[in-house]
């Protein structure tokens, strides 16, 4: 029998514990990239997003980032109101707290794709988050997180802030591994892409694609 995956202890603290409602009552509108790496992140959509399927934008903001070629739905769960209002893509706005409530208020396998945006640094509870991702993708659907060297520190964890651009991948699939153990799917083709431009913004995206039981290997 495989040991439940352990973070150490305080990994997810951070510096400005203050409700995160408060933090984000101000719509700031911003990209932790630059043109390139917003670039090659709507490319790798492009590649990875049903064109006419259902979305969920996860912890959405101003900007979706997907190609002009997708023509399905976009349903936006973030902190800011005021920002998703702004963002074109959206058909739907949910305010959601999911460091309150990792609970995702959506049916099983409603989604064709998920994507989680620069902002998997500020998830205190991201295991139970990344699950409930699981629970709402349709088997086979991606789910797509990416993430620059850029990002609010007081509200990012612990473990983000200290670790390199490198390990800050580690975290993220140990997040997708930690997610699988004792639950009803599994994260299959699990893959890892970097932006690294000698002048710019670095980019790194990691993916992967539902699985369920009977897909698992033996």
């Amino acid at each position: 029998m495989t040991r439940p995956f352990e973070f150490p202890p305080g990994a997810f603290r951070r510096a400005d514990e203050e409700d995160d409602r408060l933090f984000y009552a101000s719509a700031r509108r911003v990209v932790h990239l630059d043109a390139p790496a917003l670039a090659a992140l709507t490319r790798v959509y492009g590649s990875l997003v049903p064109s006419n399927g259902c979305v969920l934008d996860l912890m959405a903001s101003w900007r979706s980032h997907l190609p002009t070629s997708f023509t399905g739905t976009v349903i936006g769960l973030g902190m800011s109101r005021a920002e998703m209002l702004d963002n074109p893509r959206l058909a739907q706005a949910i305010v959601h707290d999911l460091n309150r409530d990792p609970h995702l208020p959506f049916a099983d396998d409603a989604f064709d794709a998920s994507l989680c945006a620069v902002s998997v640094q500020y998830l205190t509870r991201p295991v139970e988050v990344f699950r409930e991702v699981g629970r709402t993708l349709r088997p086979g659907a991606p789910f797509i997180v990416s993430f620059s060297n850029r990002c609010f520190p007081e509200k990012a964890v612990a473990i983000w802030r200290v670790a390199t651009e490198a390990q800050h991948v580690a975290i993220v699939t140990a997040y997708f591994a930690a997610a699988a153990d004792g639950a009803a799917h599994g994260w299959g083709l699990l893959r890892e892409q970097a932006f690294t431009p000698a002048d710019g913004d670095p980019l790194r995206i990691v993916w992967g694609v539902k699985t369920v039981a009977a897909d698992r290997p033996a």
